[in-house]
């Protein structure tokens, strides 16, 4: 039990590499000096975040739910909070926070009423 776990994760860092490097070739024209717009990922699945931001981004990623669950597959899981905001520019001091639930589950009520 304990190696397929191991193999899974694995796994999984090896296609985060492939991601970041295929963004990396095509990286936007403000990535010279180290800043980007922060993307909208409200409703979008938890992989296009990793797969858009840059790879030294510091990325918090947490259940939203409130069943404390750790986040393991990207592909599983929804963003329903992000910060900072869409397209306030990030630098390599920022901290993005994603808060995701289980993909077919609703965002909690708080949730969304914040994302208005």
């Amino acid at each position: 039990m304990r190696r397929a776990t191991a193999v899974g994760v694995g796994a999984l860092l090896a296609l985060a590499a492939v991601a970041a490097s295929s963004v990396e070739d095509a990286a936007a024209p403000g990535d010279e000096a180290g800043t980007r717009p922060m993307p909208d990922f409200l409703g979008r699945g938890l992989w296009r975040v990793f797969t858009h931001l840059d790879r030294r981004t510091r990325l918090d990623v947490h259940d939203v739910s409130g069943r404390d669950r750790r986040v393991l597959w990207p592909p599983r899981w929804e963003v329903c909070t992000q910060y900072p905001a869409a397209g306030t520019v990030l630098d390599r001091r920022t901290t993005v926070m994603i808060g995701v639930v289980r993909k077919g589950e609703t965002c909690p009520p708080r949730v969304r009423d914040a994302r208005r």
